[in-house]
Parts: structure tokens; sequence; C-alpha cells
């Protein structure tokens, strides 16, 4: 792509991008994330099922993969400038910058607190992206590898070279050279013996633009494996390994097993989250703990453990059956 097309005009205009090499096998809601900066998600969804935002002059889907040669053709709109854009605090991003796990040349992983969602968009004026890209004003590329739920903690990956994305895409996508593991601290006495759970998943939204997900017959293939780590009276901590990556996974397949997620809120019983609530759990109780990948040939583990603040809630509120 050329210098002049990432040029963003004063007047708004259609503009037609011919994709190449660096852009190839790119999802198009990420390539346009980063080709239409200053452009909130949601807007850039908006535009896409709206047809405002076309490849080969075909209407397309945010997950649609871009091939070599592509034409895409996107619809005037408007930039915020760069004024407009969010003036981070230093107190957060010094937060980040303690939660930095590892970072060469190409690769950041980060310790992401709960509460922080991964980019910005749906009434979010940044994430956790933005944050990165005002700590490093360098660097010329700067993206999310994959995602975690804004109030799921724990390992994230972001990409500072195209190569580096594609080689970590290829390797989600394949579901070979990428492993994540997860702690999730749930309701109910987690069986033993309980080491999976596979059931298709569905994916729905809702008018309010709300994402649900439930087991369907009709939804893609989904297998979650689990192994219990600790086990309180009425709760448990669970180690999780989605062999998949399908939204909001673990949060459905542990609901689905009849052990929902402390804290979740979108699949919770409200009487169990009002109880632990009580005790001091007010977040998700789901953190990506280790993350094992290969790159360059080289394979590279990261982990985090649970925050302080959730390990002092389960010993001092919650009675050991084992551990």
């Amino acid at each position: 792509m050329s210098d002049s097309e990432l040029n963003l005009t004063e007047r708004p205009a259609v503009r037609y991008v011919t994709i190449d090499d660096n852009n190839t096998g790119q999802r198009i809601d990420n390539f346009l994330v980063t080709f239409l900066k200053g452009v909130p998600k949601g807007k850039i969804y908006n535009l896409l099922r709206k047809g405002e935002i076309r490849v080969n002059k075909k209407r397309t889907k945010p997950d649609y993969r871009l091939q070599n040669e592509d034409v895409v053709r996107i619809a005037p709109i408007v930039i915020a400038p760069e004024s407009d854009k969010p003036v981070l605090s230093d107190r957060l991003k010094n937060e980040i910058e303690s939660r930095i796990v590892y970072e060469d040349k190409g690769l950041i992983v980060i310790n992401k607190p709960s509460g922080l969602a991964v980019h910005g968009g749906s009434g979010l004026s940044f994430g956790l992206v933005e944050v990165i890209r005002q700590m490093r004003p360098l660097e010329k590329f700067i993206e999310l590898v994959h995602r975690l739920d804004r109030d799921t903690s724990g390992l994230i990956m972001v990409a500072k070279k195209r190569a580096v994305l594609k080689e970590l895409h290829t390797a989600l996508r394949e579901k070979e050279g990428v492993q994540k593991t997860y702690l999730a601290l749930v309701y109910g006495s987690w069986p033993k013996r309980k080491l999976q759970v596979n059931a298709p998943l569905l994916k729905n939204e809702l008018q309010s633009g709300e994402r649900i997900v439930r087991v369907h017959t009709d939804g893609k293939d989904s297998l979650t494996r689990f192994k219990l780590v600790r086990q309180f009276e009425g709760y448990s901590l669970v180690e999780c390994e989605p062999v998949t990556g399908r939204t909001h996974q673990i949060r459905v397949h542990t609901q689905y097993a009849g052990y929902p997620i402390v804290g979740d809120d979108k699949y919770a019983p409200a009487e169990s989250i009002k109880e632990s609530k009580a005790l001091g759990f007010k977040r998700l109780c789901l953190h990506a703990t280790r993350l094992e990948i290969m790159l360059n040939g080289e394979r590279m583990l990261f982990e985090a453990p649970l925050d302080k603040e959730l390990q002092t809630l389960m010993n001092e509120n919650l009675t050991d059956i084992f551990s």
C-alpha cells in the first residue's frame, strides 16, 4: 500500500485501496481499524453492514480475509482530528507499562487488567491498543494479535511488526503454535473427572448490538479442556484451555457444564452474582494465566499469576476443601 493511500484528506471522498502482500490474509475489520485511524470500531462495523465498505464491488463481512489485489471501496467518512482523540493519563500509561511481561522489536505481551477494553469503539474512546500507541509514539505499527473480553484479565499479545502479526494470525487460524491457558473461579463444585466440554457455539447479536453466545447444533465446533486446580465450599478454581477460539467460549462452556464463572453478569444467574459480590468478587473471575507460542522457530512461554486482589479474596472469603 502506498504512502499516498494512507494520507487522509480533509474533504471526505470515496477511496479505493488495492490490497498488496502486506495486507493479504488480514481480516478486513482489522485492516480498516488501522487504515481508518480515528474511526470507532463500532462505526466501521456499521459501514460494513450497510455495504458502504465493499470488496470487489460486493458487500463483505467483518471476518473476510483480504486477498492480493482485492479492491476495497471505502465510502466518505469524517475522521476525528488528532486533537479530538483522548489524551490518556500518565497514571494509566505507567500502569500498563508496569504490566508488560515481554517486549522485543516485534512483539509486546501484556498482563491486561480487568475492566480495560482491548480497543476503543462501542461507546469507548480508547482501549489497550490506543494506550500502547500513545506509549510507543515512534512505532509505526501497533496492532492486537488477538482479543480478551473487557472484564477478562491476563496475557494478551500486541504486534509491532506486520510480519509478526501475520505469523501469529496464521498460527491461531491453524490452531498450531499458540496455546492459551486460563484460570476461572466458577460457582459450584467442579468434578475432578470433568476434563472437557465439547459443544458447538452459535453467536447471536441482539438489537442493542450486544453479543450473546449459546450452545446450539447450528453452531461452530468448540472444545475446551478443563482441570480442577482448587476446590472451595460452593466454588472451584479451574484451569481452562480453549482448543478452539470462539467468542465467549470458556464463559459459555462453563455455564453449559453447570458451573458459570463468578461475576459473569452475561451468563451466570443473578442470585449467584449477588452472593459473590457480597464476598467482594465484583469482576469477572477469568484470567489468561499462561501463553505458549512459536515465533520465528523459537518456543516462548509467558506466565501471569492471578492478581493479588483475587488471590486475597479467595484466601480470606472462601473455605478450602482441598488445594
